[in-house]
């Protein structure tokens, strides 16, 4: 039974592939593109999952998307009647209900057969349903609470239930034009970070300001009854949509926060100008508002379906710094979080959705690692170093992991390269930039020589499974970077360059099991210093994460990183011939 899964027109599309209830291959179009958060239809990756499964559009016996322009029509209806939004968005959303009718056709074209060779029925599913599917169904739990949090999709914002065994039960949703996601996209665009998904750098940004404006924010955004509400005066979205465009596949939203917020806390920022402590304070308000609302729906949640077992799914899920206080905000005990958590992810809980909802498969399988992308041979990397007149090292592993700890502890940046591909937003030890956390200026190093990115944005610590409750207060997994946790004060100054400055770090722990070869680095490198830990970020430097040999060069040749390894071959910048 061959399971297609699409995240089309939106943010992040993606594709996977399940086989008999078994993920093994899921991919987000930017890889391909290398635009980040490419929004289309996602050809390459449809054919990248049809290859890894040995199959063809011929073969496929369902096709999900996760999205369905009929869902909730009688609240679009009655949402237009009362408000009449303008003719633009009523167009925007026409646009993507046409483009759904061509699925089929679309789909041909990337598998390149005609539309006849596809027996597959195309099942378009609402988009918060697949949400929930993408983290219940593929939890380690056989019952848990769910809840969705996210920008919009299908005219809802959040949807909270409950799952047990193969079946999802809905409890309430949250419709347009109320969102949490909506809120800190607003501000985000309001406090000068313009491009598509820069959230993350507001919640880089709150813990150096203190929530001076969180008063002003409950004005804003409040809970009402399960749910919550927003003020609309603040915004502009219910009558004028939000003017989302896609050109050449990058996405980007134009500002839609109305005069009212301006007269609260005075003039947007631009682009590029300096960050004050005001702008750090608005930021640490939103986060904490975020926060309260957020766990306001998991309390109520709570209320309404009696689990220790939570399943988070929808881009707010991204929030790791909220993530990481769940346990001690609310009766939740065990919070799984999926690699992939925003719309990249809807793929899989489309898939899994048909697999388990609709056609009443037992569950057997639990999404408990990333690396599910492009992976190459030693002879490809060979091949890519000698094509760009590179002359590497070829060394066995022991070798390796000692030459690349040698390097680390020299104060050094090492790119690291291997096995299958990392999928969604986080570079979690196979497309890796990796460095030595005890030394205070390391954080300054990477964004002189290879990032270029703002000062106050951290990086993150990569620790052993076994070692997180010596170093962090919490001692819960965290395999896809998704919780920040407090670091224990009297470990904050051994790794300085993975603390930030509120004294957190958000964690990845890495399994022997899921990726025994980062482990063992990581134990190298614990066994020579004392310390568990290495500073992890991402192998790119302002596109997405790099996916071939040859892109890792590239970046490798236009930063100052100091070595690459490709799989078993190491080079170091000395290497480079002038």
């Amino acid at each position: 039974m061959n399971i297609l899964g699409i995240n089309a027109y939106h943010g992040d599309a993606s594709a996977c592939l399940v086989q008999n209830g078994q993920l093994v291959a899921v991919v987000e179009e930017e890889r391909f593109t290398r635009i980040k958060h490419w929004a289309g239809f996602p050809a390459q990756s449809i054919r990248y999952c049809l290859q890894v499964a040995g199959i063809s559009a011929a073969d496929l016996d369902h096709v999900a998307v996760s999205f369905n322009p009929k869902a909730n029509l009688n609240r679009k209806l009655l949402f237009t009647l009362q408000q009449r939004p303008s003719v633009s968005s009523l167009l925007d959303r026409f646009s993507k209900q046409s483009k759904s009718a061509s699925l089929k056709e679309q789909l041909a074209e990337a598998c390149y057969c005609q539309p006849e060779d596809i027996s597959a029925p195309i099942h378009t599913l609402e988009h918060h349903t697949t949400h929930l599917a993408s983290t219940f169904f593929v939890s380690p739990f056989e019952k848990a609470a769910i809840l969705s949090i996210d920008g919009m999709g299908d005219f809802v914002s959040t949807l909270s239930g409950a799952g047990e065994g193969n079946r999802l039960e809905y409890f309430s949703r949250t419709y347009y034009p109320h969102s949490i996601g909506y809120l800190y996209n607003a501000i985000t665009l309001y406090l000068g970070f313009p491009a598509y998904g820069d959230e993350y750098k507001v919640m880089g940004l709150a813990p150096y300001g203190e929530p001076e404006y969180l008063e002003a924010f409950r004005r804003i955004i409040y809970p009402k009854g399960d749910s919550f509400e927003l003020n609309l005066d603040y915004f502009t979205h219910h009558e004028q949509g939000i003017a989302m465009k896609w050109d050449n596949g990058a996405p980007s939203v134009a500002p839609f926060h109305s005069p009212e917020l301006e007269k609260l806390f005075g003039p947007a920022r631009q682009p590029k100008l300096e960050l004050t402590s005001k702008h750090q304070n608005i930021a640490a308000s939103l986060q904490a508002v975020t926060e309260e609302i957020i766990f306001h729906l998991i309390n109520r949640l709570s209320d309404r379906y009696k689990s220790e077992n939570l399943c988070l799914a929808g881009g707010v899920a991204m929030n790791s710094v909220a993530n990481g206080k769940i346990t001690q905000n609310t009766p939740f005990q065990n919070v799984y979080i999926p690699v992939g958590a925003a719309d990249n992810g809807t793929c899989i809980g489309a898939a899994f959705f048909v697999w388990n909802q609709m056609l009443k498969q037992p569950r057997n399988f639990v999404l408990n690692h990333a690396y599910w992308g492009s992976e190459f041979t030693d002879e490809e990397c060979l091949l890519a170093l000698q094509s760009h007149d590179l002359q590497p090292k070829h060394l066995e592993r022991e070798a390796l992991l000692h030459q690349v700890v040698d390097f680390l502890c020299e104060g050094k940046v090492v790119g690291w390269f291997q096995g299958r591909m990392e999928f969604a937003a986080r570079a979690l030890g196979n497309r890796s930039l990796l460095a030595d956390p005890r030394r205070v200026d390391m954080r300054d190093i990477i964004n002189l020589k290879i990032k270029f990115r703002e000062k106050f944005r951290p990086f993150a610590p990569s620790i052993l499974e076994e070692k997180v409750g010596e170093y962090f207060e919490l001692d819960e997994p965290a395999p896809f970077m998704e919780k920040v946790f407090k670091i224990r004060p009297e470990k904050r100054e051994l790794i300085p360059a993975v603390t930030h400055v509120d004294g957190t770090g958000r964690l990845q722990t890495v399994s022997r099991q899921t990726n025994p070869l980062y482990w063992d680095l990581i134990n190298t490198f614990a066994q020579r210093t004392g310390i568990p830990i290495v500073l992890n970020t991402s192998l790119n430097e302002n596109e997405p994460i790099v996916r071939t040999p040859t892109e890792a060069i590239q970046c490798f040749l236009r930063t100052n990183m100091d070595a690459l390894v490709l799989g078993s071959y190491y080079v170091e910048r000395s290497d480079i011939k002038s």
